[in-house]
């Protein structure tokens, strides 16, 4: 199944010095705070001439620009499977397919719905406490959803939505005292 706008690049990578990741077993779960903008993402994509003439292609006028937290599920294997952009603008969600080497990436964008369901933060903690193998599998991560084991996730999931929450009071309290 392929929803929401679908790119042949891969998303943009998470910054290492901004994102603390935790351990649940067969994936780990970073929390980043990220602050994208149309020149951070035209620098990783520089050197890839058609990455970067699809992200021009589909940017909005002005390109992309948004911040907030960013929750990265990746496979014991490397591969980020899934993130949840929990923006403060235009939230949304990825299934980030493990395409073979030779492929290109297959990376399908899909729009929370505000509006009908609220704040995504706790939309994205319960996809994690609840349809993260169905969701890993969609992505081409059913042999990492068949090693989860609830009883190391859990927990995890617990500490994540902690983190998570923490990190976007403390940066928008940051970004009152600034404005």
């Amino acid at each position: 199944m392929t929803v929401g706008v679908v790119y042949t690049m891969p998303p943009q990578p998470p910054e290492d010095a901004m994102t603390q990741y935790l351990s649940a077993g067969a994936v780990s779960i970073g929390v980043e705070y990220r602050d994208l903008t149309p020149e951070s993402l035209v620098e990783t994509y520089k050197d890839n001439p058609k990455y970067l003439a699809e992200l021009l292609e589909k940017s909005p006028p002005g390109g992309f620009a948004d911040q907030g937290i960013s929750l990265h599920v990746v496979g014991e294997d490397g591969h980020e499977y899934l993130r949840f952009d929990v923006f403060d603008d235009d939230p949304h969600y990825h299934y980030v397919h493990n395409t073979p080497p030779d492929a290109d990436p297959l990376n399908n964008v899909i729009m929370f719905d505000v509006v009908a369901h609220g704040d995504m933060l706790p939309w994205a903690i319960g996809c994690l406490r609840d349809r993260l193998p169905q969701m890993l599998a969609e992505a081409g991560g059913g042999a990492i959803a068949a090693k989860l084991d609830p009883a190391v996730l859990g927990p995890v999931v617990d500490e994540v939505a902690v983190i998570a929450h923490e990190s976007r009071e403390r940066f928008r309290a940051s970004r009152k005292e600034n404005a």
